[in-house]
């Protein structure tokens, strides 16, 4: 007889523990024989203004963030995302090297992020044993781009420039490594179809395949051939919806990027993904379609929200993470893991976060999407295969097979009331009464 583990989060409860039934009656639910990727990991992103958050907390509570979050045994984020230089979740904005000309980096430092972000992560890799990185910049050092500043702009297309940021990325490898920190990945630029009031940098997707093909494609596969080259993260189409209808459609689809950059067999040999996020939803499907198995697939970030944190987006996240994941994303990371109330970046934009420390209480909740993500990275282990299922449930269901052989089940109900979810699985059959409006978390041993 099977063993069940099932946990239910509402807007009502969270991480309540359920008991299925036996039943006779017909399965909704069930494995159709069909197996896709294997599964890498879930987390976030550091940040320097959630390592701020962070620092309201008291040292009992700073244990129980990091246990909550990291931990095999809780949400088990294991797989995590950092910056190259600033983002808009920096205290401020700076690069690695901003001496105007030193093509040679012969200025090139990581100092600042040995306050920050290296502590940030190696305190969550002691809860964490398995913790993989990978990390995209934002912005170039200003000196490489027109126009010379964070936001806007694009890279200066000379052999001195791209060289010289080729060699950027592996310095910024090698670097972190002499600190301990191994960087598995490196995905050429976050964003690169949008001029950000944040840092950012534009690419075509001719930029991107030259660039990976003549010169940080060579210099990676020399200087650090352990890490991965990722070509991403990519956001195109673009997120608005005009902008899709009326303009900007046929300049950013999967064929002006991603398609430009995989067809090129020069190109390829370099490079071990995708990853997208936004407006790339759009794409992956289609680079699912022509590339998988070939090439890995990642979502990198997903939607931030409003900085309210309420349960009705969360139950968005989670459609996000099945649209994903049912397109071949091997991953899925959230943006930012903690932000105290309001979560305001640098340019003032209020998003959401798993977790919302309070300066005055000095004391952290645990918001909806944080439950959301649980009910998938809590059960499903590096390693696992994504399962084809069918049935009435199955639009609402993601399925792994674990290393182990468990079986693991994210299920959503929808509805506003209890909903019977039956489940067909070696030879019996289980009931599951879905509380309403919430995400199931579920494993089979």
């Amino acid at each position: 007889m099977a063993q069940v583990i099932w946990h239910s989060s509402n807007q009502q409860a969270q991480w309540k523990e359920q008991h299925c039934a036996r039943t006779s009656a017909p399965a909704t639910l069930l494995c159709d024989g069909r197996s896709y990727q294997k599964m890498e990991g879930f987390g976030g992103c550091f940040n320097e203004l959630g390592y701020r958050a962070l620092s309201h907390l008291s040292p009992e509570d700073r244990a129980a963030f990091f246990t909550e979050l990291y931990s095999p045994e809780h949400a088990n984020f294991n797989l995590c995302r950092l910056p190259i230089g600033a983002n808009d979740y920096a205290e401020n904005w700076y690069s690695l090297d901003e001496t105007a000309g030193d093509y040679a980096l012969a200025h090139f430092s990581i100092e600042r992020d040995k306050h920050c972000l290296i502590p940030y992560i190696k305190e969550a890799q002691t809860y964490q044993p398995e913790m993989k990185l990978f990390a995209s910049p934002w912005s170039p050092p200003t000196w490489m781009k027109n126009p010379p500043v964070y936001n806007w702009g694009k890279l200066i297309w000379t052999p001195e420039n791209l060289r010289a940021y080729a060699h950027y990325f592996a310095r910024f490898v090698q670097a972190y490594a002499a600190q301990g920190v191994n960087i598995d990945q490196v995905h050429v630029q976050n964003e690169p179809v949008a001029n950000q009031k944040f840092p950012s940098c534009m690419w075509t997707g001719e930029e991107l395949r030259t660039f990976i093909r003549d010169y940080i494609g060579p210099v990676l596969q020399t200087e650090c051939p352990s890490t991965e080259l990722w070509l991403g993260t990519i956001n195109a189409p673009g997120c608005d919806f005009n902008r899709l209808i009326f303009d900007k459609w046929a300049s950013e689809d999967y064929d002006y990027f991603a398609n430009i950059v995989l067809s090129d067999e020069e190109a390829l040999q370099y490079i071990t993904g995708v990853s997208y996020q936004w407006g790339g939803k759009i794409a992956i499907q289609r680079t699912f379609e022509s590339w998988w198995p070939r090439i890995r697939l990642m979502q990198s970030e997903n939607e931030c929200g409003f900085g309210d944190n309420t349960w009705d987006y969360a139950l968005y996240v989670w459609t996000m993470m099945k649209h994903y994941i049912s397109n071949g994303a091997e991953s899925y990371l959230y943006w930012n893991p903690v932000l105290e109330p309001i979560g305001r970046s640098t340019w003032g934009d209020p998003q959401n976060a798993m977790v919302t420390v309070d300066p005055a209480s000095r004391h952290f909740t645990l918001n909806p999407d944080f439950y959301v993500m649980k009910s998938v990275s809590a059960v499903v282990r590096r390693g696992a295969v994504r399962l084809g299922m069918q049935g009435a449930w199955a639009a609402d269901t993601l399925a792994f097979q674990n290393p182990d052989g468990s079986l693991a089940l994210s299920v959503f109900n929808p509805f506003h009331e209890v909903r019977g979810m039956t489940l067909l699985h070696n030879g019996e059959t289980l009931l599951f009464p879905l509380e309403p409006r919430s995400v199931n978390s579920i494993l089979i041993r």
